[in-house]
């Protein structure tokens, strides 16, 4: 990844992107405004270790990526965890990052699902060590609108105040397989990335 001069608050925002959604724009829009960073990237998982399904291939994840925040001052899609090989595991994306930020504050942007689960990642503890961990403070898709407990974690994070969206990944693709017509979905995310959705027929059923 470049390294933009001068950055001293770097961000990463990694996941599947499967596909990227309203709820990933406005969470990156709160981090780099919230967090006040120089720069944030946006890394679409390559072989991720904690999905128990197939994902969309990289090359439409990261294509959805670019429509999805190339137009957003600061955010910059990476591609590092696509191209390395085996299991991606965000410790060593921190790793990398730190040594060509030297003397940046990292900060690690996520969900709040993320979180909760954050003591089964890989190397937690240095994860850390290496970042300020940022959650996005909001109801979860599954939460019928209730915050979730964040400090249940029991461990340091900033919240990311967002507004309430009930969306998710799994959820848009459940709707998009399960209707002929797909205007009540493309609004959850970019014009540009339901095009490009419906021109590869992505999400659709077999």
């Amino acid at each position: 990844m470049a390294n933009p001069a001068g950055a001293r608050r770097v961000g990463v925002f990694g996941g599947a992107f499967d596909p990227p959604h309203a709820a990933h724009r406005t969470l990156a829009e709160a981090a780099l405004r919230q967090l006040a960073l120089d720069v944030l990237y946006v890394l679409p998982t390559g072989l991720a270790w904690h999905k128990d399904r197939p994902l969309t291939d990289a090359v439409h994840r990261l294509a959805m990526c670019h429509l999805a925040f190339d137009d957003l001052p600061g955010a910059r899609v990476d591609r590092r965890e696509i191209d390395r090989g085996g299991p991606t595991y965000t410790v060593d994306t921190l790793v990398e990052t730190q040594a060509q930020h030297p003397g940046a504050a990292l900060f690690l942007v996520m969900g709040a699902d993320q979180w909760l689960a954050f003591r089964t990642w890989r190397r937690w503890s240095d994860i850390l060590r290496l970042a300020t961990v940022a959650v996005a403070n909001r109801p979860m898709a599954e939460s019928a609108g209730s915050l979730p407990d964040l400090a249940s974690v029991g461990l340091p994070f900033v919240p990311l105040h967002l507004p309430p969206i009930d969306l998710s990944a799994t959820a848009l693709r459940t709707r998009w397989r399960n209707q002929a017509d797909t205007s009540g979905v493309v609004a959850l995310v970019s014009p540009a990335v339901a095009r490009y959705i419906s021109e590869h027929r992505l999400y659709e059923a077999p």
